[in-house]
């Protein structure tokens, strides 16, 4: 790439709103428990998935519905359950990994119960699967209802990367996402990456994003 230039980073807000959330067979369990809010029979949901499966943007969209606040991992320890929650009626949990705060993760749940308020979790495992020491709270989670976000399909892929490049208002052609479907990881946050990288060797290259350029940037990558 002749002339090229040092890409600036500027950040990419992605649209997390219900209508650009993309259902499919892989999702559509978690977005039926998303919709059955507020009948949910206990005082908190566990989505489960991998990386960029699309845990944060269902999280927004319940968030957009619920006015619900999102709380940290790492304030669990800080605050109190009543600090934490406020005025609010929801809780979102996004990205929770261990090690964890248990004791005040077990306050919260139990005053959630107790004050009729709801929280979403989301990690990368059922809570069922994480490594609890604190029986009560081992317990409790275990007894929550959980949902898992499976692997991407084809036409759930492609309609994603081709979302992620109007995130980043990128147009291309469906040639090019033709192209990449066929080639990368079958997996969300393998199309996060490919896409970013594009974007990257466009801006440096001053060029278009095709073809010619996604096979130049995936046998760099390789």
């Amino acid at each position: 790439m002749s002339a090229a230039q040092l890409p600036l980073d500027l950040g990419v807000r992605p649209a997390y709103g219900l209508e650009d959330f993309i259902v499919a067979d892989c999702n559509r369990a978690a977005v039926a428990w998303i919709d059955s809010w507020p009948t949910w029979p206990s005082a908190a949901l566990a989505v489960a998935g991998p990386a960029g499966s699309g845990k944060t943007h269902l999280c927004q969209v319940w968030r957009q519905r619920t006015a619900a606040r999102v709380v940290e991992p790492g304030a669990l320890g800080a605050l109190a359950p009543p600090e934490l929650v406020g005025d609010a009626t929801a809780l979102v949990l996004d990205d929770i990994a261990g090690p964890l705060p248990e004791r005040p993760l077990l306050h919260l749940l139990n005053y959630l119960a107790e004050s009729r308020r709801h929280a979403l979790i989301a990690a990368r495992e059922p809570p069922a699967r994480w490594t609890i020491a604190l029986p009560d709270l081992r317990s409790r989670l275990a007894a929550l209802p959980a949902v898992a976000i499976g692997a991407p399909d084809d036409g759930l892929l492609a309609a994603v990367i081709a979302k992620l490049f109007r995130d980043r208002q990128l147009p291309v052609g469906a040639e090019v996402v033709d192209y990449l479907l066929a080639r990368i990881e079958r997996s969300l946050s393998a199309a996060q990456g490919i896409v970013a990288a594009l974007d990257r060797a466009a801006l440096a290259g001053q060029r278009p994003i095709t073809v010619t350029l996604a096979r130049i940037v995936l046998a760099e990558q390789e």
